[in-house]
């Protein structure tokens, strides 16, 4: 089903050998990444974002080093590791994540930075304007934390005698969930549905807000946008299964991990699109002249098979939306 549009010398002896591989190493351009996330998950997206620079020409390792930075679900830790790559220094910072673009503005004016966010770029002072964002930022944002209310009232028509949900949000992340909060309030309200918002701002945290759904009695579960809960996806869906809990994601990887619904925009197309625009840069076009790029497109997912342990009959006119269902 097609996507629905919602708002891209050698050396001469084995004795010189390692120096000249130290040196032709130390001669690449080098970018910084910076995550809130831990490296343990994130593949998928590492490997858009090196997709995004191949296709503009630079190869990890051929001809550009990457340096890359993660605060391990520490956004406290993301000032420090900015630091690290600017005193490197490298020659363009991906900053991947609101709290880490956020980071990277304030650490430099100087060394360009690619911001991949779930923000308005706008709102959150990331940038003056989409169009002419001037200074040294510029970036791709996606749609997942706007649409946070449009997976509740999906999840809703899933189960529509429920009366109490619940909204899991990281807290040390505060732009996101400013915004995913307030939407998803909004849409409880005109559903007539209770909902509560679950603060986890670490994976030791996950587990009790998981126990903490029986003793709220929510019928189902929406998951916050933050790179926690990205990359511990398989966790999070695994959780939903033992305690039977219906849960809404923001990506297909989720629903491939065994979730039940997924709503919102492509992460690894903009993880790419990131990649894309740090190799513009390498080759000399100013952030101040390239415009934010804004996600246009979100997919539905739905796994018949976790639908069906959880009991859920799929009425024909949601899975008819989907653009793709996973058996």
């Amino acid at each position: 089903m097609r996507r629905r549009e919602f708002i891209t010398l050698l050396g001469g002896t084995a004795a010189t050998w390692p120096l000249a591989a130290h040196a032709q190493q130390s001669a690449l351009p080098t970018v910084g990444f910076v995550n809130t996330a831990s490296a343990d998950g994130f593949e998928p997206m590492t490997a858009a974002f090196r997709r995004g620079l191949q296709e503009m020409g630079y190869v990890e390792g051929q001809n550009l080093a990457i340096e890359f930075r993660w605060a391990d679900n520490r956004t406290d830790r993301l000032p420090g590791l900015v630091a690290e790559l600017v005193h490197h220094p490298v020659a363009v910072i991906a900053a991947t994540g609101t709290p880490a673009a956020l980071a990277a503005k304030a650490e430099t004016t100087a060394i360009p930075i690619v911001f991949e966010s779930a923000a308005d770029p706008l709102r959150v002072g990331l940038v003056a304007s989409l169009s002419h964002p001037g200074g040294n930022v510029t970036g791709v944002t996606n749609l997942n934390a706007v649409v946070s209310s449009k997976r509740l009232e999906l999840l809703h028509e899933l189960l529509p005698t429920a009366r109490v949900m619940a909204l899991l949000v990281n807290p040390t992340n505060p732009s996101l969930t400013e915004i995913e909060t307030n939407g998803s309030l909004l849409a409880a309200q005109n559903l007539g549905v209770a909902l509560h918002v679950l603060n986890v701002s670490s994976e030791r945290d996950i587990e009790g807000a998981f126990a903490k759904l029986t003793q709220l009695g929510a019928n189902g579960l929406v998951i916050g946008v933050d790179a926690l809960f990205t990359s511990r996806r398989k966790l999070l869906g695994a959780l939903a299964a033992r305690y039977n809990v219906p849960a809404v994601y923001e990506n297909r990887d989720f629903v491939a991990a065994g979730g039940l619904l997924s709503y919102g925009g492509i992460i690894t197309d903009s993880y790419q699109l990131t990649g894309a625009y740090v190799a513009r840069i390498l080759k000399g076009e100013k952030p101040a002249d390239l415009p934010v790029q804004q996600a246009t497109k979100v997919e539905l997912y739905i796994n018949l098979k976790a639908a069906k342990a959880l009991g859920i009959a799929v009425p024909l006119t949601l899975s008819g939306r989907t653009d793709e269902v996973i058996e």
